[in-house]
């Protein structure tokens, strides 16, 4: 006799595979979770208000990636089109918005039928702006802690490799900088550096600053400032020039760098560029 002759004929002896995630709502935040740890952006959209029949209801949740992706679902069909399309500007701008549809008739331009209306709330996440800095002496150490501190994603690095891994092995577990001993160039080419992200100059002189900045300039960061006095700058700068760098280009940095607040330890110079730093990222 068959081994599954006794069994009715509604069952199915065969072992089903499990279900692997559940369904994507419950896991909408883990996946915008996962999508900004690997430096995409994403809107979140959520449905905040309902009357009458509609697809989905208050409370359901979709992800449009930088991508083009879409996960999970606000109704489907010309309406979440619509809100897709305006999730791309979303993103463009950084700014959150309210949709609102009526679902009554297409032929007055409404994206569906169903009868009700529906209000829809997008709210873009981006990954932590990068910040660059450029020497791990004292006062790097100190903008390291605090633009940590300040939720930056934060990336340091130093020609001395001893001082960097000094800074390196002084971190605490989890703090989610990243320490690169090197010359800048080798750095540069495993870091992309975009315009909403920062770099901060803080060597040791000026002959460090003329061979990195070049480099530095090369790459498309949004900010750099340069450590130092006037008198510092106005050498570095005539360096540049001589060795070819342009106008435009040294138009891109700052320096001094930082707001004038009568700072002298390392910390409260720390304070004072990123201060300039949130200024220019609220600002601009």
């Amino acid at each position: 006799m068959s081994p599954t002759a006794d069994i009715p004929d509604d069952r199915d002896p065969r072992p089903r595979p499990a279900l692997l995630d559940g369904a994507v709502d419950p896991h909408i935040l883990n996946n915008l979770r996962g999508l900004l740890a690997d430096g995409q952006s994403a809107v979140l959209a959520t449905i905040i208000s309902t009357t009458r029949s509609v697809p989905r209801r208050t409370g359901a949740k979709m992800l449009v990636v930088d991508d083009g992706r879409r996960i999970g679902s606000v109704g489907g069909g010309e309406m979440e089109s619509r809100v897709s399309e305006e999730a791309v500007d979303c993103l463009a701008d950084g700014c959150s918005r309210l949709l609102e549809y009526r679902l009554v008739d297409p032929d007055a331009g409404d994206p569906g039928i169903c009868g009700g209306e529906v209000t829809i709330y997008l709210e873009p996440h981006m990954p932590p702006p990068t910040i660059l800095i450029i020497g791990c002496g004292h006062v790097g150490r100190a903008v390291v802690d605090l633009a940590s501190w300040l939720g930056f994603h934060v990336v340091a690095t130093d020609d001395r490799i001893d001082v960097a891994e000094e800074l390196a092995e002084g971190l605490p577990d989890g703090s989610g900088v990243v320490v690169r001993p090197g010359a800048l160039a080798d750095v540069l080419a495993d870091l992309r550096l975009a315009a909403n992200d920062h770099a901060v100059v803080v060597t040791r002189n000026v002959q460090v600053d003329v061979e990195n900045l070049p480099h530095l300039l090369a790459t498309e960061v949004g900010t750099v400032g340069v450590m130092g006095s006037q008198r510092r700058w106005d050498t570095t700068r005539k360096s540049l020039l001589d060795g070819g760098v342009s106008e435009t280009d040294l138009e891109r940095v700052t320096s001094p760098v930082g707001i004038e607040i009568g700072a002298e330890t390392p910390e409260e110079i720390a304070v004072s560029i990123l201060a300039q730093v949130v200024d220019r990222q609220r600002t601009t």
